[in-house]
């Protein structure tokens, strides 16, 4: 049996990346229903069927509006029941350059895809879970949010309230048995990755960020999605209110 067996689940920003990672490997693991909430409806439909509807569902979403968050829970619900485990992934940054070459725009769609996002899934999905006295949200901060690179500071921002909101809403949701957790990658192979760096994807430039991570590489969407698995499983039944770092030791 997969560790994951019988659970429902709704991974944000589920159709690439990281995402699509943990999609795949919480269908690996036995989970009876996943439904994949994305802007991408091509790549996520392409997910969805290449998975199969008996286990996989897709539903577009633009994780910053309230209204789309909440639709995404109540086709989840209607289709594969509450669920047991939320991942809020989708994410977005600002291209890496001096703060202050940042524009408002490109703020304030950083903290409402990093940050307010989960204020909108939490409203839609804490009172199902709260009703049943058990459920797993997993926020995916960053190592950004707790050891920041200059040329990012308005995401490093966010990814440090998403950090530090997981661990509130573990304290506070941890009376309803609603365990919270974030995991914080380290610069990773996606598709955000040149807006990570500020600089073409060369061998060269990847070569300056890896040279600051001990175990020599970048973060992948597996290594990701194998944390996603660990702390949504019940072997996790007593983590809550962590950053888990995925990042070779990059934070030490």
């Amino acid at each position: 049996m997969g560790q994951l067996q019988g659970k429902v689940a709704i991974v944000t920003g589920g159709a690439a990346g990281f995402g699509e990672a943990i999609v795949r490997r919480y269908v690996e693991e036995g989970a009876r229903g996943v439904v994949i909430a994305d802007l991408d409806e091509a790549k996520g439909r392409a997910l969805a069927d290449a998975l199969g509807a008996k286990v996989a569902r897709f539903v577009a979403c633009d994780v910053a509006s309230g209204p789309a968050v909440a639709a995404v829970v109540r086709a989840c619900a209607d289709v594969f029941g509450v669920p047991d485990v939320v991942v809020n992934n989708a994410g977005t940054t600002h291209p890496n350059r001096p703060m202050l070459e940042v524009d408002e725009a490109a703020f304030d769609r950083v903290y409402a895809v990093n940050v307010k996002s989960i204020f909108h899934m939490a409203h839609a999905v804490v009172p199902l879970m709260r009703a049943r006295r058990s459920g797993t949200i997993l926020n995916v901060g960053s190592t950004a949010g707790i050891r920041p690179r200059p040329g990012l500071t308005w995401y490093n921002g966010s990814k440090g309230a998403v950090n530090l909101l997981s661990k509130s809403m573990a304290v506070e949701l941890g009376p309803d048995g609603i365990r919270v957790n974030a995991i914080c990658p380290v610069i990773g192979e996606t598709g955000l990755l040149e807006k990570f760096m500020g600089v073409p994807d060369t061998p060269e430039n990847r070569a300056k960020f890896v040279a600051t991570i001990p175990l020599g590489r970048l973060s992948r969407p597996d290594d990701v999605a194998a944390a996603a698995v660990f702390l949504a499983s019940d072997a996790a039944a007593f983590i809550s209110g962590v950053e888990f770092p995925v990042d070779g030791g990059r934070t030490v």
